[in-house]
């Protein structure tokens, strides 16, 4: 049996740590070229390029601000014109900030908002539209069971991985019409950075309800979004699914 993404040419948002790393390994390993941003870590994106390439996939690293529309429109441009297009976008670039509302400054409340929801429109719709034009393109955006469920994390990280949701049921019928799927998952409690934001009460509470009985590895998300985003899943859009090992809430 071919690979997942045999012959794909991806790009993934903050591809350098936790679960975007992962996607990068594991979209690679499935044959696809992976390019992806970062903000800082220079370090960082040198071991994921090393990852991708040791799968034998061209490997391609912007540092880049997801925010950074003028920016991400030229990246966008040099990947077309490197690569010939590109055929999958992950959404995955996130932030939070371990406020309670009473207490969220201006500026804690607009630096979670515009990455985590500005970015949705600065990074997908240069790539959406050369997705368009070809006809062909699957998007992933990674949102949060924080965003469907009443869970102890920040409002504003709640409010905007709730707007990613909206975000991918309706962009997903205008997609429909120039043969683009649109799909979302939904995460739960996984061993990354963002997880440390948690309160300790909520982490340990979590391991004791969930079925799976301990928190996800980036992987293990990894893997389904490789499904998510191959032509094997030919019939799913607009769709949310929920990977969190089974927590009960």
């Amino acid at each position: 049996m071919s690979l997942l993404l045999e012959g794909k040419r991806a790009f993934i948002s903050g591809g350098t740590r936790g679960i975007g790393a992962a996607l990068c390994e594991v979209f690679a390993r499935e044959g696809a070229d992976v390019a992806f941003n970062y903000h800082t870590r220079d370090d960082l994106a040198e071991k994921t390029s090393q990852a991708v390439a040791a799968h034998g996939r061209r490997a391609q690293a912007y540092k880049i601000s997801v925010t950074d529309r003028l920016g991400l429109k030229k990246m966008t441009r040099e990947l077309v014109e490197v690569w010939g297009g590109i055929d999958i976008l992950v959404n995955n670039a996130a932030i939070n900030r371990g406020d309670n509302f009473a207490t969220t400054t201006d500026r804690a409340w607009d630096e979670v908002i515009n990455t985590n929801v500005n970015s949705l429109f600065a990074v997908t719709k240069p790539i959406y539209k050369q997705m368009i034009r070809r006809r062909a393109g699957s998007i992933l955006n990674i949102t949060s069971i924080g965003a469907i469920r009443a869970l102890p994390t920040s409002v504003h990280y709640a409010t905007s991985k709730a707007a990613v949701i909206g975000f991918t049921k309706c962009l997903s019928r205008e997609a429909a019409t120039f043969g683009v799927k649109v799909n979302a998952i939904a995460a739960g409690i996984f061993n990354t950075d963002l997880a440390q934001e948690l309160p300790e009460r909520l982490l340990q509470m979590h391991d004791f309800w969930a079925a799976s009985g301990r928190k996800g590895e980036p992987a293990e998300l990894a893997e389904v979004a490789a499904f998510m985003v191959s032509d094997r899943n030919s019939f799913m859009n607009g769709e949310v699914i929920i990977v969190d090992g089974g927590a009960v809430t």
